[in-house]
């Protein structure tokens, strides 16, 4: 068992190099966007909301055939080779045809979005959703593979061409426009929102060129018998999949029908920038599921599974409520990542950060049904979930604005991680650490609530008397669960 978890810990590693670099470095535009995009304008509540749109897309045009596609390379009597291409070819084809539909439909679907005004964004980011899907499928056949260098790669090329492309166009386009005019013809100050979609563009059709070798997987024909026995396991997980993401977007996607105009993006875009702060779960959160969801596949028809299965929960929701403490206690740092004119959001931080956190006990619980092909339950609890989400956001946003978006995903994600471990102990019994995990999430929730009662004046003392608080939670870590003799390189100092 311990060779297999020292290799999830060390696929995660790398999947979470180009995960967590990658976004850390492509947040370094949030403070870009949120300066020269001020709250008061509402655009970056438009940029908020189009990108919910793809998020949903994303998963609609995958339709679950990730999971799919790890599901039956490993399946006995199958060939990897001939499952890779037949996936391949159904997402690709699925996804041409809806590039093609959106942009002849490109005016109506603007419109019915409320960017009649400006149909180019929404052209944009059906293109680049549709170019995404396929990607997607292939950077899952790198992951199956067992190839994490390509695909950290990959990830951080987009992330750098990205990057380099918003600099040049917010900040040194603006100073050559501003005393040469005549060499920016095409350049217009006003469109900052419109060139964040089109860098978008440009850098995910540029990084398909790094996949042509992956796609000789065209070539390994199109099982139709195949195709149709994938197709009945990922149904499920498509609805899954679509719950799932509308328990993350939803809350943006719905706002500005609940509270439309331009009071609506301007609120929109203040949460939106400061749930980036919180994303940073979402980073660690990302860079396990990389690794944990072709793991748990190979390790199937290990008789140690449950015990492993367990012990990866225990140290996962430890790692995400220090990351959680971090986060919260350094928020003096953090907020740094957004404008001076979003900081009134800071205070949804940290209930995003554990909606996140449920988000992630979710999917390590769900394997069960993947593993004993029952992903319908998946539908079914994503779908309650989804539905309490969207009942908080409904309910309260009126009253209580974004910060009820926020309390939603925490209800919405609490409700699935519940069904899924109540419903799984029956399916698939696993003896869960839960005393111990409990005693985890108390402690972490004390000591921010400690942290807030003192609310110290001064941020360095604030932030100082936070270490504190922070090492004593290191400290129990170090004492019941990671003792400092089993820490590589510290161990060789203790005896």
């Amino acid at each position: 068992m311990a060779k297999e978890l020292k290799t999830l810990v060390k696929d995660t590693a790398l999947y979470g190099l180009s995960s967590i670099v990658g976004r850390f470095l492509n947040y370094l535009l949030v403070p870009l966007y949120t300066i020269k995009i001020t709250a008061e304008s509402g655009g970056y509540g438009v940029v908020t909301n189009v990108y919910a749109y793809t998020a949903l897309l994303m998963v609609m045009l995958t339709f679950g055939m990730e999971t799919t596609l790890f599901r039956f390379s490993t399946k006995e009597g199958e060939d990897a080779h001939k499952v890779y291409g037949t996936v391949l070819r159904l997402v690709t084809g699925v996804a041409m045809v809806f590039a093609i539909l959106c942009l002849v439909f490109n005016a109506p679907i603007s419109a019915l979005m409320g960017y009649a005004d400006h149909p180019e964004y929404i052209a944009c980011m059906t293109t680049v959703v549709a170019i995404d899907a396929v990607q997607s499928i292939m950077f899952a056949h790198l992951r199956q593979q067992h190839r994490p260098l390509k695909f950290m790669a990959l990830k951080l090329g987009y992330i750098i061409m990205s990057i380099a492309l918003n600099l040049f166009i917010f900040l040194v386009a603006p100073l050559i426009h501003a005393s040469h005019p005549e060499w920016m013809g095409w350049y217009d100050p006003d469109y900052s929102v419109g060139y964040i979609f089109v860098i978008n563009l440009i850098c995910t059709s540029s990084i398909t060129l790094g996949f042509i070798p992956e796609l000789k997987g065209l070539a390994y024909g199109f099982d139709r018998q195949l195709a149709s026995r994938m197709l009945r396991y990922a149904m499920p997980i498509l609805i899954l999949g679509i719950a799932g993401i509308l328990n993350q977007v939803a809350d943006k996607i719905t706002y500005l029908f609940i509270m439309p105009g331009t009071e609506g993006e301007v609120q929109l875009g203040i949460y939106g920038a400061c749930s980036k702060i919180a994303m940073i779960m979402a980073m660690l959160l990302q860079a396990f599921r990389y690794a944990y969801e072709p793991f748990v596949f190979n390790q199937s028809r290990n008789k140690e599974n449950n015990v492993m299965y367990a012990t990866t929960m225990k140290y996962f929701v430890i790692f995400t409520l220090l990351a959680f403490l971090v986060v919260v206690f350094y928020m003096d740092l953090f907020k740094l990542l957004v404008g001076r004119t979003y900081w009134e959001g800071l205070r949804v931080v940290p209930i995003v950060m554990m909606a996140e956190i449920f988000m992630g006990i979710y999917f390590n619980l769900s394997f069960w049904y993947k593993l004993n092909d029952k992903t319908y339950w998946g539908a079914i609890m994503s779908i309650i979930a989804c539905v309490v989400l969207l009942a908080v956001n409904i309910i309260f946003v009126p009253r209580y604005g974004y910060v009820a978006c926020a309390w939603g995903g925490v209800a919405g994600y609490g409700t699935a991680m519940l069904l899924s471990y109540f419903i799984g102990q029956h399916y698939h019994p696993i003896r869960y650490d839960v005393k111990g995990i409990l005693i985890y999430f108390a402690l972490a929730l004390t000591l921010y609530g400690i942290s807030q009662w003192l609310s110290i004046e001064n941020q360095w003392l604030r932030m100082s008397a936070n270490t504190l608080l922070l090492l004593l939670f290191v400290a129990y870590i170090v004492k019941r669960d990671l003792p400092l003799r089993q820490i590589p390189f510290v161990k060789r100092f203790v005896k």
